[in-house]
């Protein structure tokens, strides 16, 4: 059995963060980690050289300490990337964030005119106390832009992403992710810009080698300051006396060795951590960690043997006929993540929940599904994009 002041379960931002700060205390510490590289899901995957995200994952923070760590870690290996995304809907590109003028020449005279309407009639019941307080994602969105502007820019890709009809979430969730956002707001922005929100940037930092080079540099510099950052280990079982963590059992390299600390941190799923108490929490707490539900997500890379193809970092899908909610375009997060001359990698992103059909298909039909909505796809980005790159 050894024993270490601090053991952190997990090798992703929080659990290498915690252990970097540690060491700078000259505080030992291991890290545990249970796949073979770090980063979680901010991690960044290679293949034949190629590196991609999972997901996309800028660097911008009004938090001073954040940004202090960042530059801490990388300094001089941060690049500044133009902010650049649109949404694609029904054969049309709208800039986001909102460009006023753009958003009128894709929806024409008579559908704007009916948003504004749709708006107006919002607003007025609101004033006139015909609505009650709104319970649910679409009625608080209905209330704030009208139910026209709803179904065209919220509807279809909330549901695309959480796999939840809108009139099933929470109006304190959709308060809460489109804070102070209004139709005129929304408008005076397209007008005037703003920085006011994380939304509306308009670039930001990027490691020049993907998220996961941040990761990789501070398990670099926990281990050279005597730290230990140990990958493929799983947690299996920890023991507890009340609240209080006693020793965990971990699996590494088909061995199984027990390990004590005077601190422990856990960054994994609370589901997966509840489950490896020992003994096991009361029953109406493992029932409430079982009511968590998590959202899932699948991306497929696609090497395209053409040097251009879109300015945009990345595009939201909202057309309904498509399943990818997300397409990236790494090469204008960084050159330097595709490193043969005339190509681009795009990352096909698909929202999904474990045990539905698209979790449940193999590689090959994944690669096939990307790549025929890539092509359903292409002659629409030869029409309205690529007269942008030339």
């Amino acid at each position: 059995m050894t024993r270490y002041p601090v053991a952190i379960i997990g090798a992703g931002p929080a659990g290498l963060t915690a252990g970097y700060e540690l060491i700078k205390r000259g505080i030992q510490s291991i890290v545990l980690e249970k796949s073979n590289l770090v980063g979680g899901i901010s991690r960044t995957e290679m293949y034949k050289g190629y590196r991609f995200d999972i997901g996309g994952h800028r660097f911008f923070t009004k938090v001073p300490q954040v940004e202090q760590f960042w530059h801490e870690i990388l300094d001089e290996e941060f690049i500044q990337v133009p902010r650049m995304s649109r949404i694609y809907y029904q054969g049309k590109f709208y800039n986001y964030p909102l460009s006023l003028f753009n958003a009128l020449s894709n929806l024409g005279i008579i559908n704007s005119f009916l948003i504004l309407m749709s708006y107006l009639k919002a607003k007025l019941k609101a004033k006139l106390n015909l609505t009650s307080e709104p319970e649910t994602f679409e009625e608080w969105v209905t209330d704030c832009f009208g139910d026209r502007l709803y179904r065209i820019f919220f509807k279809t890709y909330t549901e695309k992403v959480w796999g939840i009809p809108c009139n099933k979430i929470r109006a304190d969730w959709a308060a809460q992710r489109i804070q102070g956002m209004s139709l005129k707001r929304a408008v005076i922005n397209a007008l005037f810009g703003s920085q006011n929100a994380k939304s509306l940037i308009k670039e930001f930092d990027y490691p020049i080698l993907g998220p996961g080079m941040m990761w990789e540099r501070a398990q670099e510099l926990i281990e050279e300051k005597g730290g230990t950052v140990q990958l493929n280990t799983a947690v299996t079982r920890i023991e507890r006396s009340g609240t209080r963590i006693n020793s965990m059992t971990i699996e590494h390299n088909g061995e199984t060795q027990k390990i004590e600390a005077d601190q422990f941190i856990s960054t994994m799923p609370v589901t997966a951590l509840l489950h490896r108490l020992d003994p096991l929490p009361p029953p109406e707490v493992l029932a409430a960690a079982k009511g968590l539900k998590y959202r899932d997500f699948l991306i497929v890379s696609i090497i395209v043997d053409r040097d251009n193809l879109f300015p945009d970092n990345w595009i939201y899908i909202h057309s309904p006929e498509f399943k990818v909610g997300r397409i990236q375009n790494f090469k204008n997060w960084s050159a330097a993540m595709v490193p043969e001359a005339g190509k681009t990698c795009l990352g096909m992103e698909y929202f999904c929940s474990e045990g539905d059909d698209l979790w449940e298909r193999s590689d090959e039909d994944l690669i096939k599904l990307a790549t025929q909505e890539a092509i359903d796809l292409k002659s629409v980005f030869n029409r309205e994009m690529f007269k942008t790159v030339r």
